[in-house]
């Protein structure tokens, strides 16, 4: 038998192959459970002093195509499985955002269990500089599922 809680569980995507195998899993997880996925997209934006607010802008518009693009994957893929989700973007530190969304939910809704699921990368870059997945594993105040 299931438990009763209500599993609220955020969802880091980005499109890339760690993000679809962790939205999958995500779906798993929520099967025959009351809750609800909650996609995040974190746009990051570079130092705001270096950017003309031209090219502010411009990255605006860009970080509205990436959510609509992602938006279309998230439904193709979910399409028939799931019909409880929804995709926010937030913007700054992925890891802070992560967790930040994962507070607000929690806040939103007390009797709800947050969640942070996110894929492993395996570029070789983040096991020497670190990785999303590392960082949330050192900071996350929330149940979190790292997805290989």
């Amino acid at each position: 038998m299931p438990p009763a809680t209500d599993l609220r569980l955020m969802v880091g995507f980005d499109g890339s192959p760690p993000a679809i195998r962790a939205l999958d899993a995500a779906v798993n997880l929520l099967r025959g459970r009351p809750g609800r996925l909650h996609v995040v997209y974190v746009a990051h934006l570079p130092s705001m002093d270096a950017l003309s607010p031209g090219a502010v802008a411009e990255l605006e518009v860009d970080f509205d195509d990436i959510e609509q693009e992602l938006r279309g994957i998230v439904e193709d893929r979910l399409r028939g499985h799931e019909d409880r989700w929804e995709l926010k973007r937030r913007q700054g530190s992925i890891v802070q955002e992560l967790i930040a969304a994962a507070k607000d939910t929690g806040d939103a809704h007390p009797d709800a269990t947050p969640a942070i699921v996110v894929g492993s990368s395996s570029h070789l870059t983040h096991r020497v500089v670190g990785s999303v997945a590392v960082g949330l594993a050192r900071h996350s105040p929330v149940p979190l599922l790292i997805v290989p």
